[in-house]
C-alpha cells in the first residue's frame, strides 16, 4: 500500500512526479479496431492478497456481463458489432505493479477502456492515463481531480453512499445515540471516516471517542474490539474495512457479547459471519450492498438489466463468493457500452463525451455527474443508494435513498471533516 512509500519518505507527489518521467519516455500508442475485431477492456484490480474480495468478484462478474452482450450480438459502433473480451491484470493493491499493468493493457494488449478498483493503486496509473489519454473508472471517487480529466466513478460515490445508512437507521432507531468507529488507516478507510463522522454529527448521534485508526497489517483484532467496547457504545461502526477486517471484527464482537447495533459499508460473505457468529447477532446489521435476488430492484427505476438472474448466473458458477464489487464492474461497462455505441466509437474521447452528455443510466436509478465542490471535477454519478439489513439471515433492501439529497442539508458538515482527514482533492498531495 502506498503507506509504505511514504513512511520511506517516497510521498505521493515524488511518485507520480517519477512514474511521469518513466510513463513519458514510453510513447505509449493507440490502437485503432479492425472492422469486427474484439473490443479489449482491462481489468486492472488486486486478483489476489488481502484486497482481492474487491477485485476478483469483480471480474467474475464482468465474465458473464460479456457473455450476455456477446450472445446479443456485441457492442454496435459506427464500423458494425464488436464482441467484447477482458484483459486482466492482478495489481495486487500496489501503485507499482498497477503502472506496470496498466502500461502493459494499452501498449501491449491494446484496451478501450481500463476499470480499476482505486485508492492507494491510482497515484501509480494517474501518470499513464496523463500521457496516453486513456479511459479509467474507479471505484473510490476519492481518486477524482481536476488532475485527472479521464478518470470517472460511475458506479459508486464511495464513501458518500454510507451517509444514506446512518441516517436511516437514526430515523429508523432512534433510541440509539452513541457511536464509536474504527477503521484501517488507508487511502480507503480515511475518507470513510470523515463520511461518517459528517453522517453521524447531521443525525445527532454522538461519538464517543475519537476514531481507532489501526495498522492495514493488524491481524489480531481483539485489542482493536475491547478499546471500542470500553466506551458502551450503542453502535459500532466499522467503517470501510476490507472483509479480511470485517469477519475478525464481527467474531470479536460476539464473542466480547456486544448485544448493540453494527453499521458498516460492507458486509461481504456475510454468511461466513454468520455461521462463525449466529443468525441473531447478526440481525439489522446495516450495510449498503445488496444481494442481487432482491425484489427491490426489479422497480423500473433500476438499470441494471436482468439483476435477479445476474445473481442466480453468478451464485451458479462462484457460488458463496457474491460480494459488493460482484454487479459494480458491470455495471459500469453497462454505461460503457451505451456511451460507445452513441458515439460509434470506442476511442476514450469520444467515450467520455457521451458518457457525460446528459443524465447517467446508475444501476440504482438516474444520476447526475457531480463533485466539483468535493473532488474538484464532476466526474462521479451520484444518485439514489439502497440502504441494506441482515434479517433471518439474509440481505434486504430496507430504502433507497438520495445521496445528493443528503448532501445538499450537511455538504458542509461532509467538507468539514474531510478537510480535518485531509482527504479534500486540493489536500491529497
Amino acid at each position: 500500500m502506498l503507506s509504505k512509500y511514504i513512511a520511506s519518505g517516497f510521498t505521493r507527489r515524488t511518485f507520480l512526479k517519477t512514474s511521469a518521467a518513466a510513463t513519458a519516455a514510453l510513447g505509449l500508442p493507440k490502437m485503432a479496431l479492425a472492422a469486427g475485431e474484439p473490443i479489449k477492456i482491462g481489468f486492472l484490480a488486486p486478483l489476489t492478497g488481502a484486497v482481492a474480495a474487491w477485485g476478483k468478484p469483480g471480474l467474475d462478474g464482468c465474465e458473464i456481463w460479456a457473455e450476455r452482450v456477446n450472445a446479443a450480438g456485441g457492442i454496435t459502433l459506427a464500423d458494425g458489432a464488436h464482441p467484447v473480451e477482458f484483459v486482466s491484470y492482478d495489481n495486487e493493491y500496489d501503485p507499482a505493479k498497477a503502472r506496470t499493468g496498466a502500461t502493459k493493457l494499452i501498449r501491449e494488449d491494446g484496451v478501450s477502456f481500463i476499470m480499476m478498483l482505486g485508492g492507494d493503486t491510482w497515484p501509480g496509473v494517474q501518470p499513464v492515463a496523463e500521457r496516453t489519454g486513456m479511459l479509467f473508472s474507479t471505484l473510490l471517487p476519492s481518486d477524482l481531480s481536476p488532475d485527472s480529466k479521464t478518470l470517472l466513478a460511475p458506479a459508486e460515490v464511495h464513501p458518500i453512499y454510507n451517509v444514506t445508512g446512518v441516517e436511516w437507521l437514526a430515523q429508523n432507531k432512534p433510541e440509539l445515540k452513541t457511536a464509536v468507529m474504527c477503521a484501517q488507516d488507508d487511502a480507503l478507510g480515511l475518507p470513510s471516516v470523515a463520511t461518517y463522522l459528517a453522517a453521524f454529527e447531521a443525525a445527532g448521534i454522538e461519538m464517543l471517542d475519537e476514531p481507532l485508526l489501526f495498522d492495514p497489517a493488524t491481524t489480531d483484532f481483539a485489542p482493536v474490539v475491547t478499546r471500542l467496547l470500553a466506551k458502551n457504545p450503542d453502535i459500532i461502526c466499522l467503517d470501510t474495512c476490507y472483509s479480511d477486517y470485517v469477519h475478525p471484527i464481527a467474531e470479536q464482537l460476539f464473542q466480547q457479547n456486544f448485544g448493540g447495533q453494527i453499521i458498516s459499508c460492507t458486509a461481504d460473505f456475510y454468511d461466513q459471519m454468520i455461521a462463525k457468529t449466529s443468525k441473531e447477532f447478526m440481525e439489522g446489521f446495516i450495510f449498503q450492498f445488496p444481494d442481487f435476488d432482491d425484489p427491490a430492484l426489479n422497480a423500473e427505476t433500476v438499470n441494471f438489466e436482468d439483476p435477479n438472474g445476474f445473481y442466480a448466473e453468478y451464485n451458479k458458477r462462484h457460488p458463496g463468493q457474491w460480494g459488493a464489487v460482484s454487479w459494480e464492474y458491470a455495471s459500469i461497462m453497462d454505461l460503457w457500452k451505451a456511451a460507445a455505441e452513441k458515439a460509434g466509437s470506442a476511442d476514450p474521447e469520444a467515450v467520455i463525451t457521451a458518457m457525460q452528455d446528459g443524465p447517467g443510466k446508475h444501476a440504482f436509478g438516474d444520476a447526475e455527474w457531480w463533485g466539483e465542490e468535493l473532488f474538484g471535477i464532476n466526474n462521479a454519478l451520484v444518485g439514489d443508494w439502497p440502504v441494506v439489513a441482515i434479517e433471518n439471515g439474509k440481505a434486504v433492501i430496507k430504502e433507497f435513498r438520495s445521496i445528493p439529497d443528503w448532501y445538499s442539508r450537511h455538504g458542509d458538515l461532509l467538507i468539514k471533516h474531510m478537510q480535518a482527514y485531509g482527504q479534500m482533492w486540493d489536500q491529497r498531495s
